[in-house]
C-alpha cells in the first residue's frame, strides 16, 4: 500500500513538472481574473493599482485572451474607486502587449443600463477600440441581435474580433421547454454567423448550465455553425466544473476561468485544477502550472483588501440558484435593496414574486440590465403593491421595458400590465415594435455642450454621456474641482490588516470603552505644543494646575543645523480634502402633506417647482434606487408648497422631499 502511494505521488510530481504533451486540439482559455473575477466576489471593486503588478507574468501564460475591462467596472471604477476608466487599458497594455484584450459590451447598452444613441454607441466604441480593446463580447439581454447593429461597425472597422454573445436563460429546472430549447440556441448560433461574428459566446450568467446540457448544447452548435463556440459559466450552482469539462468532451473551442483565489462562488472554475485535468490528453491547454501559481500567489496576497466585499456565508455554492434562477450579482442586489428599506424579512416574498413579474414581462434572461429591471420591479411590487392593486410603483426601465425600448422579449408581455406601465410614457402608450435605438435621438452633441469648461477629450465626454450624475462628480474630482471623499481612496494592505485586527478585537470583546471623564474648562493660561513622534504629527494643548510652574533653571541649547537644501521638485497635486457628508433633505416646513422618501436614493430630478399645482398620484420626482428610476408621485392634491433637495442629493427612507399644501 505504501508503495504504491509512493508511486501515485511520483506520478502526481512527474505530471506537474513534465513539460506539457503537444496536444492536436488544446483548449484554448480566455482569463477573467481581471474582470469578471473581482465582479462577481467583490462588487468590482478591484483596482488599477493591484492588477499591474502582476500583469507582465500573466503574459507569459498564454491565455487566448485576457478580459479586462467593460461589465460594471466603467461604472464602478469612476463612482467608487476614483478612477478613469479608460485609464486602465491604456495601462495594462504597456504591460500585456501580446495578449488580446476583451471586454464585456452590453450591445447598444454599451456600459449602461439603457439603450444609448446610435452615436453615442459607434463613438464609445470607437474609443475602446483605439484605447487597446481587441475581443468584444457583445451580449444582449434580450438576446435581441437588432441592439448590434451599430455596434458592429466600428469594431469591423477597427479589424478586432466581435464575439457575438447568446444569453443562456431557463424557464424550467433544465434546458427545454417552449421558449429555451436547443433551437432556440442554434437559431440564434445562426444568426450571429450571418451577421459577422468571429465566435458565438453561450453566456450562462447564473452557473445554470447542467453538464449533460453543457455536452448536448456544444455538439449541437458545432454541427450547426462553422465559427468556434465559447463557453462561460459561473460556479454560483457549483455545476460549472463539470459544465466546462462535458463542454470540452463535445469539443468547444474556447472556456473562461479565473485564477484560483478569485474563482469559485458566484465567479467562475479555476484554471489550475483544470490545466492538471486536461494534462497528456488531446485538449491539454499546454500551461505551465508555476507559471499559474506564480501569479495566483499575487492574488492570494493582496486579497485581504477586498475581504470585507465578500460573502460570508459557510458554502461556496448558492444551491438556491438551482430554485430561483436567480443570479449572484442579481442576488446582492436585491438583498441590498432590501436591507436599506429596512424589510430584510422580505427576501422570500420577493423569490415568489420573481418568476411571475419575469413571465409578465416576456421571461426575458436575468441579466444585466434586465436581472436589474425585473428584481426591483419584484421589490417594488412586495413592498408597495396592495389587495386591490398591483404594480402600484413602475420604474423607469420598467415602462421602457414594456415600451420596447430594450427590444423584443422571448416572449410578449402581460397586455394588462403593459397598457398600465405605458400610461402617461412620453414616448407614447402605444409599444414600440422596431430597432429600440430608432427613436433615440442623438445624444454626443448635448454631451458636448454639458460638459463644456470640464471635459478635456472624447474619454471625458463619455464618461458623462453614460453616467451623467455620477459622471459628472468624477470629472470634478479628477480636475480638482470638488475634494475627492476619502472612502474612494484606495487602502493598503497594512491598513486592511489594522481594521481586521480591530474586527477581530471587537468580535472577541476585547475592545473596552473608556470610561467618560467631565472635561474641565480651558484656562487662559493653556498653551499649545506641536509634538512629534515617529513621523506623526500631534497638537497638544497644556495647562498648568495647582499654581504657576516653577522654573529651576534654562540649559543652552545648541543652534539647530541649516537642513540641507535638496533640488526643487515638481510641485504635486495638492491632496484634495475630504468630501463633507452628503447633506440631508431640508427640514420640512409645517403643514402640508409630506411627500415621503419611500426608499434610500438619490435624487435625479424634480418634475415640479414651488408653487406649481399638482393633482394626486402626479409625478413631483424621479429618484434612483439600485440604478434604477422611480416616479414619485404626490400623495395628494394642491401646491407645491416646499421642494426639500436638490439633484444629485443622497436621501434616506423616510426623508420628506416635498410638502403639498
Amino acid at each position: 500500500m505504501e508503495n504504491s502511494h509512493r508511486h501515485g505521488t511520483s506520478l502526481i510530481a512527474k505530471l506537474i513538472d513534465e513539460p506539457p504533451v503537444k496536444a492536436d486540439n488544446p483548449i484554448k482559455i480566455c482569463d477573467l481574473t481581471f474582470r469578471d473575477g473581482h465582479q462577481s466576489l467583490f462588487a468590482t471593486r478591484g483596482r488599477t493599482e493591484d492588477l499591474l503588478p502582476i500583469a507582465a507574468e500573466m503574459e507569459k501564460v498564454g491565455f487566448w485572451a485576457m478580459e479586462v475591462w467593460g461589465g460594471a467596472t466603467f461604472d464602478t471604477m469612476h463612482r467608487f474607486l476614483n478612477e478613469d476608466p479608460w485609464e486602465r487599458p491604456r495601462q495594462l497594455k504597456k504591460l500585456l502587449p501580446t495578449t488580446p484584450f476583451l471586454m464585456l459590451l452590453r450591445g447598444q447598452n454599451l456600459v449602461g443600463y439603457r439603450n444609448y444613441a446610435d452615436d453615442m454607441a459607434e463613438a464609445f466604441v470607437d474609443r475602446a477600440c483605439i484605447n487597446g480593446i481587441d475581443v468584444f463580447r457583445t451580449f444582449d439581454a434580450l438576446n435581441d441581435y437588432r441592439n448590434f447593429e451599430t455596434v458592429i461597425k466600428p469594431i469591423k472597422k477597427h479589424k478586432k474580433h466581435f464575439q457575438g454573445t447568446i444569453c443562456y436563460s431557463l424557464t424550467k429546472a433544465r434546458m427545454g421547454g417552449e421558449v429555451y430549447n436547443l433551437e432556440y440556441y442554434v437559431k440564434k448560433a445562426k444568426q450571429l454567423e450571418n451577421m459577422g461574428a468571429d465566435t458565438v459566446c453561450v453566456k450562462d450568467m447564473a452557473g445554470l448550465i447542467a453538464p449533460y446540457d453543457a455536452y448536448y448544447l456544444v455538439k449541437a452548435l458545432k454541427e450547426s455553425v462553422k465559427i468556434p463556440i465559447h463557453l462561460h459559466s459561473h460556479f454560483t450552482s457549483g455545476m460549472a466544473d463539470l459544465a466546462l469539462l462535458k463542454a470540452i468532451e463535445a469539443g468547444v473551442d474556447i472556456i473562461d476561468t479565473c485564477l484560483a483565489p478569485w474563482a469559485y462562488r458566484s465567479s467562475h472554475p479555476a484554471i489550475e485544477p483544470l490545466v492538471m485535468t486536461l494534462r497528456s490528453t488531446n485538449r491539454d491547454t499546454g500551461f505551465d502550472l508555476h507559471q499559474l501559481a506564480k501569479c495566483s500567489e499575487h492574488f492570494e496576497k493582496i486579497s485581504p483588501k477586498y475581504r470585507h466585499l465578500l460573502d460570508d456565508r459557510m458554502s461556496t455554492i448558492d444551491i438556491g440558484v438551482l430554485l430561483h434562477q436567480t443570479p449572484g450579482g442579481m442576488l446582492s442586489n436585491l438583498i441590498n435593496q432590501l436591507r436599506d428599506m429596512g424589510a430584510s424579512d422580505k427576501l422570500n416574498d420577493v423569490f415568489a414574486a420573481l418568476p411571475q413579474v419575469r413571465k409578465e414581462m416576456g421571461q426575458v434572461p436575468l441579466v444585466t440590465p434586465t436581472s436589474q429591471i425585473v428584481g426591483i420591479q419584484a421589490v417594488n411590487n412586495v413592498l408597495f403593491d396592495t389587495p386591490e392593486e398591483r404594480y402600484k410603483m413602475i420604474s423607469a426601465q420598467s415602462k421602457d421595458l414594456f415600451f420596447g425600448l430594450y427590444g423584443e422579449t422571448p416572449v410578449p408581455v402581460d397586455k394588462e400590465i403593459q397598457k398600465k406601465a405605458l400610461k402617461g410614457y412620453p414616448r407614447g402608450e402605444e409599444p414600440f415594435g422596431g430597432r429600440p435605438a430608432d427613436v433615440i435621438d442623438p445624444e454626443m452633441a448635448k454631451n458636448w455642450e454639458d460638459t463644456k469648461g470640464l471635459a478635456k477629450d472624447i474619454d471625458d465626454v463619455l464618461i458623462y454621456g453614460m453616467y451623467p450624475m455620477t459622471g459628472k462628480r468624477f470629472l470634478n474630482w479628477k480636475y480638482g474641482k470638488e475634494p475627492i471623499p476619502a472612502e474612494v481612496l484606495p487602502k493598503t494592505l497594512e491598513q486592511c490588516a489594522k481594521e481586521a485586527e480591530l474586527v477581530k478585537k471587537a468580535k472577541a470583546g476585547l475592545l473596552v470603552e473608556k470610561p467618560a471623564k467631565e472635561v474641565p474648562e480651558k484656562g487662559e493660561g493653556a498653551r499649545q505644543f506641536n509634538v512629534f513622534i515617529d513621523g506623526d504629527y500631534f497638537a497638544v494643548e497644556v495647562e498648568a494646575v495647582g499654581g504657576a510652574p516653577m522654573i529651576t533653571g534654562i540649559a543652552p541649547v545648541a543652534a539647530p543645523r541649516p537642513a540641507p537644501v535638496a533640488a526643487p521638485k515638481p510641485a504635486a497635486a495638492p491632496a484634495a480634502a475630504p468630501a463633507a457628508a452628503p447633506k440631508a433633505a431640508a427640514a420640512p416646513i409645517a403643514g402640508g402633506a409630506k411627500l415621503e422618501a419611500p426608499m434610500p436614493g438619490m435624487v435625479i430630478r424634480y418634475e415640479v417647482k414651488e408653487g406649481d399645482a399638482v393633482k394626486e398620484g402626479d409625478v413631483v420626482m424621479i429618484l434612483e434606487a439600485m440604478k434604477m428610476e422611480n416616479s414619485i408621485t404626490a400623495p395628494a392634491s394642491g401646491t407645491v408648497k416646499q421642494v426639500c433637495c436638490k439633484e444629485g442629493q443622497s436621501v434616506q427612507k423616510g426623508d420628506v422631499l416635498a410638502v403639498i399644501g
